[in-house]
């Protein structure tokens, strides 16, 4: 096991040339994100799952019974033995086969054994008062962490210079309010993972699950290496939204068809713009400097491998996860952009020709 984490964690791969994991650790003269810091995020899930319990039943009931919101839930279906049988043990959905088959046993018209199915399928649906009182817990929060990121970053020089995001890398010190935001963030996360499980059942499942699980994972690697002043601005831009969504739909489940109407129009505004306009914008630079360390190693690596020096190779080394097409808004808004100083030449060269063949 000590193999594979001393393999997972290789210095090569997650730090800059002749940076070890033992430079990072805390000092009298600073403090640097440390791994075990994000334990603190398991117990703080669970004091935010009580704390939504508390928040949906004192709050966010009363706000919806406020609001004629009521917790009546759909027509319930007539007892019956041999259908509840065949509900939760075969199939939810009867074919016309089994419909007949069940109203011969029964001596019940066919229409009314497939009544009693649908009465039966939205029995398992959530109230209008559930949903609402979920929407408004992910509301609060998403205001909340959004005000307070905005709050933080508006102090800070990377906020209006991604530069910055860079400078003295990784030897940035850690301070009590990134620390703060990073580990709520996690933990939120964390408690939506053990939520999904017990909150109401949607589609797309399966898609949140892998949603939560990423930004999970991107959390937790950005803070460990130190790349917490990106993820910060990458949390922002992408919790501008959220608060957009679930107000819309408090506002559906209210009956407020107008205000969830604006408030929908205004989300989709939002989050195209932060997505697909703002972020690409930040984007080239960020990734000129991850291909920059990834040409930097492979060029390290060759060295090490072999006594003859040989020239650097003349373009970087594109990591696997990047696809040619998500590389396009980059390579559209490159020109618009400063580079910086420890950017290899080759990289300029490859880029230019890139843009070329997709714009032509």
């Amino acid at each position: 096991m000590a193999g594979i984490l001393a393999w997972f964690w290789n210095e090569r791969f997650w730090l800059p040339h002749n940076v070890t994991w033992a430079d990072l650790k805390n000092t009298e003269e600073a403090t640097f994100p440390q791994a075990e810091d994000l334990y603190l995020a398991f117990p703080l899930a669970f004091c935010m799952l009580m704390v939504r319990l508390i928040f949906e039943r004192f709050v966010a009931k009363p706000c919806a019974i406020a609001l004629n919101i009521q917790a009546n839930g759909p027509q319930i279906a007539q007892p019956n033995a041999i259908l509840e049988k065949v509900f939760t043990a075969i199939t939810k959905h009867p074919d016309e086969k089994r419909l007949e088959g069940l109203s011969k046993q029964l001596d019940w018209d066919v229409r009314s054994i497939q009544r009693w199915f649908r009465q039966r399928r939205n029995q398992e649906k959530p109230s209008t008062l559930k949903r609402f009182c979920e929407s408004m817990w992910k509301f609060s929060y998403g205001l909340y962490i959004f005000t307070y990121g905005i709050r933080y970053l508006k102090k800070t020089p990377w906020l209006w210079n991604t530069k910055h995001c860079w400078y003295n890398y990784p030897y940035q010190p850690l301070t009590p309010d990134l620390h703060y935001y990073y580990i709520l963030e996690l933990s939120f996360y964390w408690s939506l993972m053990f939520s999904q499980f017990t909150d109401i059942k949607r589609k797309d499942f399966g898609v949140m699950f892998l949603h939560h699980l990423v930004a999970i994972l991107l959390i937790t690697f950005s803070y460990v290496n130190n790349m917490a002043r990106v993820g910060t601005l990458i949390l922002c831009l992408h919790d501008s939204a959220d608060a957009l969504l679930e107000a819309a739909k408090m506002a559906n489940y209210a009956k407020f068809q107008k205000i969830c109407d604006l408030l929908f129009v205004m989300f989709a505004m939002v989050f195209i713009t932060t997505r697909l306009g703002v972020f690409p914008l930040w984007c080239p630079r960020m990734i000129e400097v991850i291909l920059s360390l990834a040409q930097m190693r492979r060029t390290r690596n060759l060295q090490e491998r072999t006594p003859i020096l040989r020239p650097p190779p003349m373009g970087p080394v594109v990591p696997t996860g990047i696809s040619s097409l998500a590389l396009v808004p980059w390579m559209i808004n490159y020109s618009k952009l400063q580079v910086p100083n420890k950017v290899n030449c080759s990289f300029l060269e490859v880029f230019n020709k890139l843009q070329m063949q997709f714009l032509s």
